[in-house]
């Protein structure tokens, strides 16, 4: 008769996963308020920019520190500090009234928004084997989606109804409703009083049991310095500076390609939106499921990820004709766009786990924060070089279709470029040990 595991790592699964959705809520609300802020606050596209200038660059410091606190101070009380601080920024926009006032609030929510993937995938790597990390890291960054479709859906009818300010307030006080459960409920798996001793043994089933008399290893320290003369550090934080500045274009601007090239207002924009990210879910859990797949029928690891980001990255090629399908039919520009957007988060569910695959677990934060803080900077170039200028001119000439085509044209190239790289950087399996 077969043991029954338990499943109490999925209970975890599912606290990270409501994170990561508050997480992407709080900072998707401000690009359904854009054209409120265009009527009300004067912004332009420039001011716009500017304020998501503020958020990436610090969010890409945050990055850098948040991962190494983490590593640090561990998983419950970094993860603790981070989603009470940046709720509290969250709430901080509706006391904002300039474009200054913005970038201020902006920053704080960026600088402490950036402790929840170091300490999310630290969480996969403390509750999960190899084999199904890239699954359940699918599946809490699925929640990435989720936020971004719950925003649509809610934040447009709390500015019409009860005005932009309290979209700020409502959605962060969900971060701290959250806070509740996470001081309830988190435990490392070992301390963890609900969990049983046969999913403790999956849990480590990784680990090399001691030899007779084997005395345990004292845990190697790294500085930040020492990970970065490994290639497999450059090879995640590339394929971040590459692919995450994409999802950035999609959950900013995606709001305004609609307004300016179907004329949509206000809730009228809630359901395609909201088709995009629900067809990002699919992959986001897609995207962990199929290397699963690939790994049970005797696949090595490392090449059932490549293989399967590889698949990922051709998904997204279509959206270079999003514009052309979409002067026949919206939804097919809708739907292009939705895929590529599930390509991406099937091709981050992935990525993320690439460095539990080749990292010690006390590096994991680290070495996630510096991937993240290289796309966050990627973020921050595509912004300036761009969004910023490129969009300017464009909409002064009234011809924002073609910055828009330039973007996708880009969307397109990235995932396959930034394969390639990753590729070449660590062609095969190669783990850095203790």
């Amino acid at each position: 008769m077969k043991k029954q595991i338990g499943n109490l790592r999925w209970t975890i699964c599912a606290l990270v996963f409501f994170a990561t959705t508050i997480n992407y809520l709080d900072r998707a609300v401000i690009s359904l308020l854009k054209s409120t802020f265009t009527r009300e606050l004067k912004w332009d596209d420039a001011d716009y920019a500017n304020v998501e200038i503020a958020f990436k660059l610090s969010y890409a410091i945050g990055l850098m520190i948040a991962g190494r606190i983490i590593d640090k101070i561990g998983t419950k009380k970094g993860y603790s500090w981070a989603t009470g601080l940046w709720s509290l920024s969250a709430i901080a926009h509706a006391f904002a009234n300039s474009v200054f006032g913005f970038a201020s609030a902006r920053s704080a929510l960026g600088l402490t928004e950036a402790g929840n993937f170091p300490a999310a995938i630290k969480t996969v790597a403390e509750w999960f084997p190899k084999k199904e990390r890239a699954l359940a890291t699918g599946i809490f960054n699925s929640g990435t989606n989720i936020g971004a479709i719950v925003a649509p859906l809610t934040v447009p009818f709390i500015a019409i109804n009860w005005g932009w300010q309290w979209a700020f307030v409502a959605t962060g006080l969900l971060g701290l409703v959250w806070l509740y459960f996470w001081q309830k409920y988190y435990h490392k798996p070992a301390d963890h009083p609900k969990i049983t001793p046969e999913e403790l043994e999956y849990i480590n089933s990784d680990i090399a049991p001691l030899e007779e008399n084997e005395v345990p290893k004292i845990e190697k320290k790294y500085t930040w310095g020492m990970l970065l003369k490994y290639k497999q550090t450059w090879a995640f934080s590339i394929g971040k500076l590459l692919t995450d500045p994409i999802w950035w274009f999609y959950l900013f601007w995606l709001p305004d390609f609609l307004e300016s090239q179907y004329a949509l207002k206000g809730t009228q924009i809630a359901l395609p939106v909201a088709a995009v990210y629900t067809l990002s879910v699919v992959g986001s859990v897609g995207g962990g499921w199929i290397p699963l797949k690939l790994m049970s029928k005797n696949w090595p690891v490392f090449r059932a990820r490549k293989t399967s980001m590889l698949m990922y990255a051709f998904l997204v090629v279509p959206i270079l004709f999003a514009q052309y399908l979409g002067s026949l039919n919206m939804w097919l520009a809708v739907l292009v766009i939705g895929i590529a957007a599930a390509a991406h988060q099937a091709w981050s569910a992935n990525i993320f786990t690439t460095v539990s695959d080749m990292f010690p677990k006390q590096t994991i934060g680290t070495v996630t924060g510096i991937g993240g803080m290289f796309g966050s900077l990627g973020g921050i170039l595509l912004s300036l070089l761009v969004q910023k200028n490129l969009f300017v001119h464009y909409r002064a000439i009234n011809q924002i279709e073609t910055a828009y085509y330039i973007m996708f044209a880009w969307c397109s190239l990235s995932y396959i470029l930034a394969w390639l790289i990753m590729h070449l950087l660590v062609p095969r399996v190669n783990v850095i040990e203790d």
